[in-house]
């Protein structure tokens, strides 16, 4: 059985991916309000929990930080005789997306505790885990791909370009969200600094021009 380990803040498309997973005989394990969510509309989903074989702590901050987890996704094809003698279980897909720390820290009002909670730490380690991993995991972390990677897994599964594809996608987003975190902490850290030491900016597309400059040149 293949194993898909879910884990997101954003939940919009959550449900119909994960049954086109199990559809294609994905055991679904997940942890929090995502496992919730899925159990909710009807899916069977093993808790982390039960793999770990510890409850979640520290009121939801460590759910998937755990060896048992983390082996699963880093592991490669051929650490699999070592995983068999620790009891743990490769884990085929990662599907994550983190908590909305940029949304957060737009409001003028917003508290240092508000930002510090919305600060991802085992969604960001997934995220790299199953980046790094891409030859063998297919990492995914934009919910607008999920139609076409459900189509592409029901087809004959995705190709190393795709799956390299997912990586570079999501060490893009971890990177503006670390850069992020740092800009918001950087400006609270002394108000007398008028410019920072360094500033991280991110730039999103929003669709593609005709041409760079002129049409002429």
């Amino acid at each position: 059985m293949k194993r898909a380990l879910i884990s997101v803040y954003d939940k919009r498309g959550i449900v119909e991916f994960a049954k086109g997973l199990v559809k294609n005989k994905y055991d679904i394990v997940s942890s929090g309000g995502t496992a919730k969510h899925l159990k909710d509309n009807g899916l069977e989903v093993r808790e982390v929990s039960s793999i770990t074989g510890i409850k979640e702590m520290l009121g939801g901050r460590v759910k998937t930080l755990h060896p048992f987890i983390f082996g699963g996704i880093l592991a490669r094809k051929e650490d699999e005789n070592e995983l068999q003698k620790l009891g743990i279980y490769f884990f085929d897909i990662v599907v994550c997306n983190l908590y909305p720390f940029e949304e957060v820290v737009k409001y003028p009002d917003v508290t240092m505790a508000d930002a510090i909670e919305n600060i991802d730490i085992g969604g960001v380690a997934l995220l790299r885990a199953g980046a790094k991993n891409f030859e063998r995991v297919i990492l995914v972390s934009d919910v607008s791909d999920y139609n076409w990677i459900i189509k592409r897994i029901e087809k004959d599964g995705l190709s190393y370009e795709e799956r390299l594809s997912l990586a570079k996608k999501a060490f893009v987003y971890t990177t503006r969200y670390d850069s992020a975190i740092s800009d918001f902490l950087s400006q609270k850290k002394n108000f007398e600094e008028k410019l920072p030491s360094s500033i991280g900016i991110t730039i999103t597309k929003v669709h593609d021009l005709r041409y760079g400059e002129n049409p002429h040149q």
